[in-house]
């Protein structure tokens, strides 16, 4: 069983003013930049995965150099063997549409290596259900018509059945909770993982084995370095005139700064030497204290 999960860095709004340039590209080099939150319902999916199938996990994600501690986060959560980074500055500002070009290529790339060291080609690939900085959902549907595989969505629950082929999943229909369908695909297949998605180890050995896998992946993941492969535009044989922004039919109009929310709470300053004053602190919070 071979896994692979897309991931991506997006802007940390919560360091300072994203940076834009004068085009309204995003400029990822100046701003600082965290695991896209929905990836990690992936990643604990492929997680479940290993721990019940056993195999290979590896990551992928594009963008540039730095991109690096973005995988090495990921591996520390799944517990992967190797990640592959694309990353080239023809890939810069790319939307939706060229981004699932570049890495429905490099799958395939990756699908060509491992039939030459026969190891067998990709059988699951999981993505997250929306990135922060785009809101899109497009990216992993669209990856997924690269390759011409089934995919499920919005998928809250999985099992594998190798010895049949299939993959068997519970999602949502129309993002409503209350209402949840059974389906079924054939290997290999593209999931992508809805935010209520819950691993679930119910078996004894699978817990014994999630803890095996957590004491295997430290040093591995400290030399993270060693198991990330970088591929370019070259390597993938990929024209520049269809990928990065070149390869992108969407436009940027204009970029409006996101203002800051007020605040709709007055606060009180409390100097730790006002004695009468921390006590009217204490006796406004002691109702709200557990216990007697």
């Amino acid at each position: 069983m071979h896994t692979l999960v897309l991931t991506k860095g997006v802007p940390d709004f919560r360091e300072g003013q994203v940076s834009f340039d004068e085009d309204g590209h995003l400029e990822r080099g100046k701003t600082p930049t965290v695991m896209n939150p929905n990836d990690k319902h992936a990643l604990r999916a492929a997680l479940q995965t290993k721990v019940r199938n056993g195999g290979h996990v590896s990551l992928m994600s594009m963008g540039p150099p730095g991109y690096q501690e973005i995988l090495q986060e990921g591996m520390e959560s799944v517990y992967a063997d190797d990640a592959y980074l694309i990353s080239d500055r023809q890939f810069a500002a790319a939307d939706t549409w060229a981004t699932a070009i570049t890495l429905a290529t490099a799958l395939e790339h990756l699908e060509e290596h491992a039939a030459e060291e026969a190891d067998g080609g990709v059988d699951l690939v999981f993505a997250g259900f929306k990135t922060a900085d785009g809101e899109t959902g497009h990216t992993g549907p669209q990856t997924c018509w690269g390759l011409e595989w089934p995919i499920l969505t919005h998928v809250i629950s999985l099992d594998v059945d190798e010895d049949e082929g299939v993959v068997r999943a519970k999602r949502l229909v129309e993002g409503d909770i209350e209402e949840i369908e059974t389906v079924e695909a054939p290997l290999p297949c593209f999931i992508v993982a809805d935010p209520e998605f819950e691993p679930t180890y119910r078996q004894a050995e699978h817990r014994l084995k999630h803890k095996d896998l957590r004491e295997e992946t430290k040093a591995r993941a400290e030399n993270y370095e060693e198991y990330v492969t970088m591929w370019d535009h070259e390597e993938l044989n990929l024209d520049p005139d269809y990928v990065g922004l070149d390869g992108s039919p969407t436009i940027v109009s204009s970029v409006d700064p996101i203002p800051k929310a007020p605040s709709e709470r007055e606060a009180t300053i409390v100097e730790p030497d006002d004695t009468e004053a921390m006590s009217e602190l204490v006796e406004e919070m002691a109702p709200f204290a557990g216990g007697d």
